[in-house]
């Protein structure tokens, strides 16, 4: 039998149920694991042993007794630092928040624990939840374990290097402009991002966010096999009315079309020859699969970015700018001149406006996702960035920002988004993952996981062999 932290979670409710093993088992080898591989990687920055050992008796107890089990009962998780997590600092990689410990669970966890996962820590992110990299003054910086020299994403980065690791089954992430879908892309991991209502999830540590954040950013999982995703998602999908944007929504839709369009440059974006191999690769593959692939154009994305910057900014400015002067992390405040260098503040028409915008660009992507149930196209133009390249240079962050169009734009719609890590390539920092991105309409993440299985099987990727002599 393979070590216990390294199974999927389909294979540990299997294992569980025909008594080959223990729910405790797992819980102790994963902890083990975090001993043995998460110094070098950092991504976990608090460990979470007695909560799971205990949530793992409760499933062994349910065992025992023939209880009906959850979908994820003895599946090792982990939970990103910016969601709250009873007794626990929600720090959001701030020294200013290193105190703020959540008195009850926001709704994605607490629905977790009903499905019987045990979550075995807490995992990084960079300051304010601001980059895509993965570094803070206060838990330091997370490296990719897959190849140190690149960024593990962020930012979800510490979830992605974790589960790439073998620690924890399941990265809980949270995406507003790529958080899950870059960190997967990254790491070498799927990563899905789900629509706008699906999965319940609100920080009680805290006042509710301004309206950009509420309409754009998600809870979603990250995890090596689709199977797994479908399991999570069923998971975390769980209603909880306390947050107001959920909808009960169910999570098969019905039949449509198995059409792709194919979109390799949307918005004639810059795309890497490699990122575009890998994008015609999988159209093949799933027209092999039986689905019709054609290539198309797409609506509006660039404006979709800008607006969604605009949001983005409007409410930094006005809700974060004394903390981030007063963080005074290096890399957030750097991060943030250079945004607002690209982002003009705009007065109560300008917002108005911006909203205005939304409704247009949500129309037309919806009608071009009703013709083409899901689109193929990159989750990045370039391939996984060398690690912080966003502070070298204003012209080195502006190139970026560009490649991460489909990132920034598409939640401006509140569309769901699947990353599929399709293999490696030979990159410029050597050994680089590559992966697609699949773009559905909301509420259809069935669809995106069917095409990801489609596309890549339902086989978990490969966990990274990270180099222990490094911590």
């Amino acid at each position: 039998m393979s070590e216990l932290w390294s199974l999927t979670a389909t294979e540990i409710g299997a294992g569980l149920r025909a008594g080959d093993f223990t729910a405790r088992a797992v819980a102790e080898a994963t902890l083990a694991r975090i001993d043995a591989v998460n110094g070098p990687i950092n991504a976990v920055v608090e460990r979470c042993d007695a909560q799971a050992l205990a949530a793992a008796e409760a499933v062994d107890a349910a065992l025992a007794t023939g209880d009906p089990l959850g979908p994820l009962a003895g599946v090792p998780v982990t939970i990103k630092v910016n969601v709250d997590q009873a007794g626990m600092a929600t720090t959001n990689g701030l020294q200013l928040q290193k105190d703020l410990v959540a008195a009850e669970d926001s709704p994605v966890v607490a629905n977790l624990r009903k499905a019987g996962a045990m979550i075995v820590g807490r995992t990084n992110t960079p300051a304010f939840s601001l980059r895509w990299f993965t570094r803070n003054s206060l838990h330091g910086a997370t490296r990719n374990p897959r190849n140190a020299a690149l960024t593990p994403g962020g930012s979800s980065g510490g979830a992605a290097a974790a589960t790439a690791a073998g620690i924890g089954v399941i990265g809980h992430g949270t995406d507003i402009a790529g958080s899950i879908r870059y960190p997967a892309y990254a790491c070498g991991l799927h990563g899905l991002r789900p629509s706008l209502g699906r999965v319940p999830a609100v920080n009680f540590s805290g006042p509710d966010r301004h309206i950009g954040a509420q309409l754009m950013a998600v809870s979603g999982p990250i995890a090596r096999s689709i199977p797994d995703l479908r399991l999570a998602l069923e998971a975390m999908a769980a209603p909880d009315l306390r947050d107001p944007w959920y909808a009960p929504v169910s999570l098969q839709g019905p039949s449509v079309p198995r059409r792709v369009a194919l979109c390799v440059a949307p918005d004639g974006m810059e795309v890497d020859p490699a990122v575009e191999s890998a994008l015609r690769d999988a159209a093949d593959r799933l027209s092999r699969a039986g689905w019709i692939v054609e290539e198309q154009e797409t609506p509006p994305l660039r404006e979709a970015v800008r607006h969604q910057l605009t949001l983005w900014l409007a409410e930094t400015r006005r809700g974060a700018d004394e903390a981030i002067r007063e963080e005074n992390d290096p890399d957030s405040s750097l991060v943030y001149e250079r945004l607002s260098a690209m982002t003009p503040a705009v007065d109560v028409n300008g917002l108005l406006d911006t909203l205005q915008a939304r409704a247009g660009l949500s129309r037309a992507w919806r009608q071009f996702l009703g013709q083409w149930p899901v689109m193929l196209c990159p989750v990045s133009g370039q391939l996984p960035f060398k690690d912080h390249l966003d502070t070298e240079s204003q012209s080195a962050f502006e190139g970026i920002v560009a490649a991460q169009m489909t990132q920034i734009g598409l939640p401006f719609m509140g569309l769901p988004g699947l990353t599929v890590s399709t293999g490696t390539v030979d990159g410029p920092h050597g050994k680089t993952p590559i992966g697609v991105q699949l773009v559905a309409n909301q509420f259809r993440e069935d669809l995106l996981l069917e095409a990801g299985e489609a596309l890549v099987g339902a086989t978990a990727v490969n966990y990274a062999a990270v180099d222990i002599s490094a911590g």
